[in-house]
């Protein structure tokens, strides 16, 4: 991390602060750390304080520990800069799950959204044509406008575009009930009893449903699941603004190519979601990113469950029977359950909190060759424009995206162990929107860009001088599209892929915990053979994205799991 600005040596201090509030509300509560629980959720990322909320309101007396000073692991919102709250990994909201939005009652805690119309802004780099202006892309939720936008560049594209959108509707329609329920469970399957095989086949149902709602088009679903997203979107269209700004939604936060084999489904993972029941809108929560998590931890210690920072577990204990009695905290203390949930990332549960004679060798070995390559490097920066933002500003901003050939460029660069020289940069302003996250005048930005190595070549590292080119570079980018835009710049926080693993405990820094690839989805999320929730140990369970439908704030992983694990106690 490199940061630069005015009170960035407030940061630790300012992260106290909020934590310290966080324990005073806990406090007022009268909890306080017990010695016994019926489950223990190692880690208050979302889909852990998601597990705790719903195992709480089952009735199952839920713990939550957190390693780090303040809870949200990746959805948390931290004052960098004095008066700037920055979203500091994620900052986009809408995959959450609708039912989690209902079940826990989340606007009552507190959650409040900002819907954007338009949503994403892609200008291009070009000289203005006879006077006018350079040319560029605005698509929100008017169709005929984004039409318009289209047929500066295409009429035959702006023509198609409404049918894309119904053909990608359909199957997000198709593949929405496979996020709510657990994939069928291989190993049960195989080693049940046959009564625990007929009641494992009501599994399948939403994969039947799924594949009823597609028909005779499944085929050509099947292309975009498994195909490079370039050769899906070469059938569509032919303009390259209209196919790159469409793109990036299939490479964003994945070590991968649009024209690498599988890109499909990223796309389609990222147009899933929904807003306040518009299908497909991504939005600005109230506060910041954090402001997700504190309502979902609102929810659950309102019905009684304890959530605690600073508590970082350093072993799941086992006892003589080879089943889960617990964990171990890095302080010494024990504390005891009937189960476990783990929101750290696959690698992270198996393989250093899991005392390793109790897992299968070739479980091991499966995660550890898990593909968790990241290119992403998220900069949070604090503005003081001069000039008044416009409509446009409260969009995803797409840079060096004119065409998909930028960003397969920028992807072979960073393979080869090179920062990208034109990076793919998604930049979003969420104080255009909301106001509390900046002083008067003021602006919080969030540059999301790729593509980066974890690993430079030539035996470089990551160090303040390599951090600081690359943000360099990204800001000459940007100021090639806004001139201006640096001078406006008071200060910077640099995220590469080492320092999102250290800070966020995301392996090889990546959002995901392991790559949304088409091997490590469903069936085989983590591994094959062990998808879903449960693990060879009794009693441990995983409840993060490394699970079952993977990542981004969703929420789905720690809502199907707790609902695993509360049938699992009644029969226990």
């Amino acid at each position: 991390m490199a940061a630069s600005g005015p009170g960035t040596g407030l940061r630790r201090a300012l992260g106290a602060l909020s934590c310290s509030a966080w324990r005073q509300v806990h406090s007022k509560a009268g909890r306080h750390l017990k010695q016994e629980y019926d489950a223990v959720v190692v880690g208050a990322g979302h889909n852990g304080l998601v597990a705790a909320a719903y195992l709480q309101r089952l009735g199952v007396n839920t713990v939550v520990l957190e390693k780090r000073h303040v809870i949200g692991g990746a959805a948390v919102t931290e004052e960098i800069i004095p008066g700037f709250k920055f979203s500091r990994a994620s900052y986009l909201l809408s995959l959450l799950r609708p039912q989690i939005y209902t079940d826990l009652e989340l606007k009552k805690y507190g959650l409040k959204l900002h819907l954007r119309d338009p949503y994403a802004f892609t200008p291009m780099l070009e000289e203005g044509r006879g006077g006018k202006v350079p040319r560029s892309l605005l698509l929100g939720t008017d169709m005929a406008e984004n039409q318009k936008q289209i047929a500066q560049f295409s009429w035959k594209d702006a023509q198609a575009f409404p049918r894309y959108e119904e053909f990608m509707s359909l199957l997000v329609l198709a593949i929405d009930p496979l996020l709510d329920a657990a994939p069928l469970d291989i190993a049960a399957f195989q080693h049940g009893s046959l009564l625990q095989r007929l009641k494992l086949l009501s599994t399948l149902k939403p994969l039947v449903k799924a594949g009823r709602t597609l028909g005779a088009q499944l085929p050509q679903y099947y292309q975009v699941l498994t195909a490079p997203i370039t050769k899906v979107l070469d059938q569509w269209f032919e303009s390259e603004p209209l196919k790159a700004t469409l793109a990036t939604d299939a490479v964003i936060g994945a070590m991968t190519s649009p024209r690498t084999p599988g890109s499909g489904y990223v796309l389609l993972h990222h147009v899933m979601g929904g807003l306040e029941g518009t299908r497909g809108a991504w939005g600005y929560v109230q506060g910041g990113m954090g402001a997700v998590s504190d309502a979902i931890a609102s929810s659950a210690t309102a019905h009684g469950a304890s959530i605690f920072t600073d508590k970082p577990v350093a072993k799941v204990q086992v006892n003589h029977e080879g089943r889960v009695e617990g964990v171990l905290l890095e302080d010494g203390l024990e504390i005891k359950s009937r189960v476990v949930l783990s929101c750290a990332s696959p690698q992270v549960t198996f393989l250093k909190l899991t005392p390793q004679d109790w897992l299968p060798e070739s479980f091991r070995e499966r995660i550890s060759q898990l593909d968790t390559q990241s290119p992403v490097t998220k900069i949070n920066a604090p503005s003081a424009p001069k000039n008044q933002l416009l409509p446009h500003h409260q969009c995803s901003i797409h840079l060096n995206c004119e065409n998909t050939l930028l960003l397969h460029q920028a992807f072979e660069e960073a393979v080869g162990g090179l920062p990208s020289r034109r990076p793919m940069i998604e930049l979003c302003i969420p104080s255009s929107l909301d106001r509390t996250l900046a002083p008067p005048g003021c602006h919080v930005i969030s540059l999301f860009t790729q593509f980066t190595p974890y690993t430079l070549a030539g035996g470089r590292v990551w160090d303040e001088q390599e951090r600081n080119a690359y943000a360099d570079r990204v800001f000459d980018c940007i100021e090639d599209y806004a001139p201006g835009f640096k001078a406006s710049v008071v200060g910077r926080d640099i995220l590469t892929p080492p320092d999102l693993e250290r800070i966020f405990g995301l392996p090889g820094g990546n959002i995901f915990h392991c790559a949304m690839s088409l091997d490590q989805l469903y069936f085989a999320r983590p591994v094959p053979l062990h998808s879903g929730y449960r693990c060879p140990l009794p009693g441990l369970y995983l409840c993060g994205s490394g699970a079952h439908p993977g990542g981004g704030v969703m929420g789905a992983a720690g809502r199907n799991a707790a609902h695993v694990v509360f049938e699992d106690l009644k029969n226990m």
